[in-house]
C-alpha cells in the first residue's frame, strides 16, 4: 500500500481471509478442494472427449452441452486454484491488478453461463415443440453463432463493470472476507459513495441474470405443454429426461448467484455470502457433468461405448 496527501490509502494489494476461521481444517480443505477441482476436469473433459468421437452425440444438444462443459472448466480454473495456492501457503495476498483480473473472468464467464443456458433452452425448445424445422432452425452455422454470441457479449459488460468498481478509491482495510475477488465484499471496502455501482450491478445482474431466467422459464412453460401433446409415453418420458437435467442446472445456478447479486446489502452475511458463492462456484460446476451423466441415457451409452472400448 502506499499513502497519499489526501489521507486516501491505495491499494497495492489485498488480503484474502479464506477460511482463516478454521486453521484446523487447512489441510482438509485443501485435500476437498482438489478432489473437487481434479473432478470437474475430469468428468466434463470426458464429457467433451464422448460428444468429439461419438457421431451419435454430433447434435446441437450435445454441441452446447460440450461448450458448456469447456465453460465450467474455465470457470472453476479462475477460482479454484488460487483457492488452493491460500490454503497450502496461508497468506492469502493477491495484487490489486491480479483481483481486478479474476473478478472480470468471474463476470464474464459466469454471465457467459446465463446466456448458454439460455441457449440451451431454446435448442430443447425447438426440438420439442417444432421437430420438423428443427434441422433448418438449429443448424450448425446457427449453433456457432448462438454460441460465440453467448462468449462476446459479455465480454465488454465484464469489462466495464470491473473497471467501473476498481477505480473507486479505497482505504481503511485491505481484508476481503471471502475466497475470490467477488464484487459484494469489493464493495465493501471501497470509500465513498458506492451507490452508482450497486445499480450498475443490480443493471447487470437484470440483463444477464433475470432477463435469461425469465426466457427460459417462458420456454420451459411451452416446452412442458409441447410435451403433454405428444401421444407416445416413451417419447414424453425421453422428452422430460433430456429436459431435466437442464433445469435441474438452472435452478441450482440461477438460485444461487440471484440470492448473491440480489440480496439487499445490510441483509448480507459475510459467513452465508461465502457459503452461497462456495455453491455456485465450486459444488454446482462439480454436480454438473453428475447431473448430466446420470439423467441422460445417449452420454450414458456413450459412456459405456467409450469404456468397452478401452478395456477391449
Amino acid at each position: 500500500m502506499k499513502t497519499e496527501n489526501s489521507n486516501i490509502t491505495t491499494m497495492m494489494s489485498f488480503v484474502f481471509l479464506g477460511f482463516s476461521d478454521t486453521p484446523n481444517l487447512q489441510w482438509i480443505l485443501f485435500g476437498v478442494f482438489l478432489f473437487i477441482y481434479l473432478t470437474v476436469l475430469v468428468c466434463n473433459s470426458i464429457i467433451i472427449l464422448i460428444i468429439k468421437i461419438d457421431p451419435a452425440l454430433h447434435t446441437p444438444m450435445y454441441f452446447f452441452l460440450g461448450n458448456f462443459s469447456f465453460l465450467e472448466i474455465c470457470y472453476v480454473t479462475v477460482t479454484i486454484p488460487r483457492m488452493l495456492m491460500d490454503l497450502q501457503t496461508q497468506k492469502g495476498h493477491i495484487l490489486f491488478l491480479a483481483c481486478a483480473t479474476q473478478m472480470c473472468f468471474i463476470l464474464m464467464l459466469g454471465s457467459t453461463e446465463c446466456l448458454l443456458l439460455t441457449v440451451m433452452a431454446y435448442d430443447r425448445y425447438v426440438a420439442i415443440c417444432n421437430p420438423l424445422h428443427y434441422p433448418l432452425v438449429m443448424n450448425h452455422k446457427v449453433c456457432i453463432q448462438l454460441v460465440a454470441a453467448s462468449w462476446n457479449t459479455t465480454i465488454p459488460a465484464a469489462i466495464g463493470q470491473t473497471w467501473q468498481i476498481f477505480s473507486l478509491p479505497f482505504c481503511g482495510s485491505h481484508t476481503i472476507n471471502h475466497f475470490f475477488c467477488d464484487i459484494p465484499p469489493i464493495l465493501q471496502l471501497a470509500c465513498g459513495d458506492t451507490f452508482v455501482n450497486e445499480i450498475a450491478v443490480y443493471v447487470a445482474v437484470v440483463v444477464f441474470v433475470t432477463t435469461p431466467f425469465v426466457l427460459i422459464i417462458v420456454s420451459y412453460g411451452k416446452i412442458i405443454s409441447g410435451i403433454l401433446k405428444l401421444s407416445s409415453a416413451r417419447r414424453r418420458s425421453k422428452a422430460f429426461s433430456t429436459c431435466s437435467s437442464h433445469l435441474t442446472v438452472v435452478v441450482l445456478f440461477y438460485g444461487t448467484a440471484t440470492i448473491t447479486y440480489l440480496q439487499p446489502k445490510p441483509n448480507q452475511s459475510e459467513g452465508m455470502g461465502k457459503l452461497i458463492s462456495l455453491f455456485y462456484t465450486v459444488f454446482i460446476p462439480t454436480l454438473n457433468p453428475i447431473i448430466y451423466t446420470l439423467r441422460n441415457k445417449d452420454i450414458t451409452m456413450a459412456l459405456r461405448k467409450l469404456l468397452a472400448q478401452l478395456l477391449a
